[in-house]
C-alpha cells in the first residue's frame, strides 16, 4: 500500500505568495483555516436552496422541459450572485446540448458550468459534478427529486461558495476547479457524456480527478441506526493515491464512516456505471462517487425536501469540500495506478 499523502495544512500560514496566503483577524491573534471555509457550508443555506430547487414550481426538472429550464437559471443565478465566473464566456454559463444528442428522449438541454481559476496550476482541473435533472411529471404527479439529485446540486453550490470565500480571502486553490451541473442523467448520463466525449471545456488530459455527488441527503435502511456514513464508489479503481487521500482527509476532519459495499466489482446494482462519474472514469480520470444509497422514496414523487437530513447533508458536503481542497492544493496531481 502506498503511503498516505501529506494533507494541506489545516492552518494556512502567513505569507505573500500563491495559495499559502493568510488573512489575520482584526485582533491579529488568529489566522483563517480550511475549516473556517468548510464551515460556510451550512444546513440552513442548503435547506433554503433545496426547498426552492425541489419545489413543485420546478416540475420535476425533466430534461428539456420548462421546469428544467427554471433549474438551470436557478443555478446560474447563484453563480452570478456569488461572483463565480463561467469558463465558457463572460456571463455564459450554459453548455448547450442539441436535441439530436438525446436520441429522441428529450428536447435540447444544457449543462451549467462555473469555475474558479487556479493560482499556480490553472491548466490542471478538478471537476466536481452532480446532475441537475430528475423525472419530471408522471400521471399528474411531480417527482421533485430532492435527494436525487437536488441534494448533490445544492451541495455543489455551497462548496463553490466556500471556495470563492477562500479565494476572496487570498486562498485561491492551486489548481482550477470546475463546478459541473450536468443534464440528462436520468435518461442515460447524456450531459456528462456530452462534456466528456464531445466538448470538454478543459482537456481531459488536464483533468486531475472527478468528485461526483448523486444523492447525499438521506439515510438508507441499512444505516438507520448509524446515520454517520456515506457510500464511496470508485475511489480506488483507478488511483490508490486518490483512495488514500480520501481516507486521510476524512480521518483528519470529518470522521464519517465510509461504506464501500457498492465499490465491489461484482456489485449487482452496478452503481459504478450508473452515475456521471463513469464518463470520466472511462477516460482514465480518477473518480469518487458519493452516495447515500437508495431508500423508500427513490424515484418516487415522495422524494421531497422535507425528508432531507440537512445537518447530515452539510457534513457530507463539507467532507467533499475538504477532499477537493486537498486535491486542488497538493504539490503533485493525483497519479493513476
Amino acid at each position: 500500500m502506498k503511503k498516505l499523502v501529506l494533507l494541506f495544512s489545516i492552518t494556512i500560514m502567513v505569507c505573500n505568495c500563491g495559495s499559502s496566503q493568510s488573512v489575520s483577524s482584526k485582533s491579529n491573534k488568529s489566522v483563517l483555516t480550511v475549516t473556517d471555509f468548510a464551515n460556510t457550508i451550512t444546513a440552513e443555506e442548503l435547506k433554503t436552496m433545496l426547498y426552492t430547487y425541489a419545489s413543485d414550481e420546478f416540475e420535476g426538472r425533466r430534461t428539456g422541459e420548462p421546469g428544467q429550464k427554471k433549474a438551470v437559471n436557478f443555478i446560474k443565478d447563484h453563480y452570478v450572485n456569488e461572483g463565480i465566473p463561467s469558463p465558457i464566456a463572460d456571463g455564459d454559463y450554459f453548455q448547450e446540448i442539441p436535441e439530436a444528442f438525446f436520441e429522441g428522449k428529450a428536447k435540447a438541454s444544457e449543462n451549467v458550468l462555473a469555475y474558479i481559476k487556479g493560482s499556480e496550476k490553472p491548466d490542471e482541473v478538478l471537476i466536481i459534478s452532480a446532475h441537475l435533472d430528475h423525472e419530471g411529471i408522471k400521471k399528474g404527479e411531480i417527482y421533485n427529486g430532492a435527494d436525487d439529485d437536488g441534494s448533490g446540486t445544492v451541495a455543489i453550490l455551497e462548496i463553490a461558495k466556500a471556495f470563492k470565500s477562500a479565494a476572496d480571502k487570498g486562498f485561491r486553490p492551486k489548481r482550477s476547479i470546475l463546478f459541473l451541473h450536468v443534464t440528462g442523467e436520468e435518461l442515460g448520463l447524456f450531459g456528462s457524456q456530452y462534456y466528456a466525449d464531445v466538448n470538454p471545456i478543459f482537456p481531459l488530459a488536464n483533468t486531475v480527478a472527478n468528485l461526483n455527488i448523486d444523492m447525499i441527503g438521506r439515510i438508507d435502511a441499512k444505516h438507520e441506526g448509524n446515520p454517520n456514513y456515506l457510500y464511496l464508489i470508485g475511489s480506488n479503481k483507478l488511483s490508490t493515491e486518490l483512495h488514500d487521500l480520501s481516507e486521510a482527509v476524512n480521518q483528519k476532519y470529518v470522521n464519517i464512516e465510509f461504506d464501500y459495499t457498492y465499490n465491489d466489482d461484482n456489485d449487482p446494482n452496478r452503481f459504478y456505471y450508473r452515475s456521471d462519474h463513469y464518463n470520466f472514469a472511462k477516460n482514465n480520470i480518477p473518480v469518487i462517487f458519493y452516495f447515500n444509497g437508495t431508500h423508500a422514496d427513490y424515484h418516487k414523487p415522495t422524494d421531497t425536501p422535507d425528508k432531507i437530513e440537512y445537518d447530515l447533508l452539510a457534513k457530507r458536503a463539507q467532507l467533499i469540500f475538504y477532499t477537493a481542497w486537498e486535491i486542488a492544493n497538493r504539490d503533485e496531481r493525483i497519479k493513476l495506478d
